[in-house]
């Protein structure tokens, strides 16, 4: 099958996955699987290795699928385990807890909606956004009621900042597995400064809608705090923790792996050729995984001073036990990218690619929309889309470095949208926050939606700048 009817076929199984996920709740490895294989077999790729005519051999379904499966485990996949190891250390250490502290001394209580929404974009960089706000919650109920603000409006902020950074930002799988799917293992520091940048116009308007849903109504945990409903205090929650840790140390789990990155892409813009130690040396520990170890090692650091070794391997279990299902759908939209990449429909779509190419960074973001509000995982409509994207990216004109990681944040930005009762994330805000399912869909969802579309404004100006000063 070839030309307008394997686009037809591909259009016709990508409905078909969504489907089995969302509605006959097939498991999304088997389903992203499934219709990778089917691709390939309607796209007349030969089950097993076949030898041709002329000397050369076409490579079969078997052996794209085992190509496409380890390109993804020897790429990203010790990444992401390094990367949520740290997120789990600093939230079973009390580290996230006092990021967040330090967020609100900071910023202040005169604030409490803009000082939530940071404290949220900054701890789920590292932690999944369901356990952030399991974690931050307790101290947006103590600042609601400390200070009066509206426990709608902190809920729904809190929940936007942890939001953006979870579909944005590495060290989340999402962003993470997207980056190696498209090629930008290797520039994650670039992939991160541009998530800061466009983080912006989502947490803006996340400020915004959060005091205007804070004066439309109240929750039942607003009357019930002003009802003098008991209410944990910052004590109390620091005394479960059994005190809080340095702040440096809660922060340096973080922050090293950020500097270790930098220092390896300055060594390659100073000289990426020379072979002198020390160049060498910035390059190694420039390197991602490298550079997530050394953080790692920090975050061992703060285990040792807050006396909690003994759960490391606790932790450790959980953490893969966590990870597995995320990084065998990452490894399957691997596959799918690669039978869309092997199949005669690249060739054809750059022979009529006008409408996409049209369409830019708009089509990755469409894309991962669908999905996303199809099968209500934020994770699995990225890694899709960025495997669906990943050979189109030379045809789109979206190939090079900068406007890959545009392409990385338009997945995300479309991913957002919309968060509703499909999405596990939707309850916890939800119920957390003691919103009923119809405040959470006025509330939540519309947030949800509102943050994707100011995000993908914000691309597109700055895509549009990258362009008129020569960058794309």
């Amino acid at each position: 099958m070839t030309g307008i009817a394997l686009i037809i076929a591909f259009l016709i199984a990508i409905v078909v996955m969504i489907l089995a996920i969302s509605k006959l709740k097939v498991h999304p490895f088997l389903a992203i699987m499934g219709t990778a294989i089917a691709l390939g077999l309607l796209a007349g790729i030969p089950i097993v290795n076949t030898p041709n005519a002329d000397g050369t051999t076409t490579m079969g379904i078997v052996w794209q699928v085992g190509q496409g499966f380890s390109a993804i485990f020897t790429g990203i996949g010790l990444v992401i385990i390094i990367g949520a190891l740290i997120g789990s250390i600093l939230e079973a250490t009390g580290g996230a807890f006092k990021i967040a502290d330090m967020i609100i001394r900071v910023l202040g209580k005169a604030s409490p909606n803009l000082s939530i929404i940071v404290m949220g974009w900054i701890v789920s960089v590292p932690v999944f956004c369901d356990s952030g706000f399991v974690i931050i919650n307790p101290i947006r109920r103590s600042i609601v009621k400390r200070t009066g603000a509206s426990g709608i409006a902190t809920a729904v902020g809190l929940g936007a900042g942890l939001y953006t950074s979870h579909v944005l930002v590495p060290l989340t799988p999402g962003p993470l597995a997207a980056s190696e799917i498209l090629n930008l293992a290797d520039q994650l520091l670039l992939v991160i400064g541009v998530s800061v940048v466009v983080s912006i116009p989502a947490l803006i308007a996340a400020f915004l809608w959060a005091n205007y849903c804070g004066k439309k109504d109240k929750s039942k945990e607003d009357l019930e705090i002003s009802n003098n409903t008991t209410v944990k205090t910052y004590e109390e929650i620091v005394k479960e923790f059994g005190g809080l840790p340095n702040g440096f140390m809660s922060l340096a789990p973080i922050l090293i792996p950020i500097v270790c990155m930098a220092i390896g892409s300055v060594s390659s813009f100073i000289d990426p050729d020379s072979q002198a130690l020390i160049f060498r040396l910035m390059r190694f520990i420039g390197t991602p995984v490298v550079a997530l170890t050394i953080g790692l090692f920090f975050a061992i650091i703060l285990l040792v001073m807050t006396r909690k070794t003994t759960q490391f391997n606790t932790l450790t279990n959980d953490t893969l036990k966590m990870l597995g299902p995320i990084l065998f759908i990452t490894a399957a939209g691997g596959v799918l990218g690669r039978m869309i990449a092997v199949s005669d429909m690249v060739p054809f779509i750059e022979n009529n690619a006008d409408i996409l190419v049209g369409m830019g960074l708009f089509f990755p973001f469409i894309v991962s929309a669908i999905i996303k509000t199809a099968q209500g995982s934020s994770t699995v409509a990225m890694i899709t889309t960025a495997g669906i994207m990943m050979p189109l990216m030379a045809t789109l004109g979206l190939d090079s470095s900068i406007m890959s990681a545009l392409t990385v944040m338009a997945i995300g930005a479309g991913s957002m949208m919309a968060s509703h009762a499909n999405d596990s994330y939707f309850w916890v805000v939800s119920n957390l926050s003691e919103m009923t399912p119809q405040q959470g869909y006025k509330y939540w969802t519309s947030m949800s939606v509102i943050q994707g579309l100011a995000c993908m404004a914000g691309i597109f100006v700055f895509s549009l700048v990258m362009r008129v000063i020569g960058v794309a």
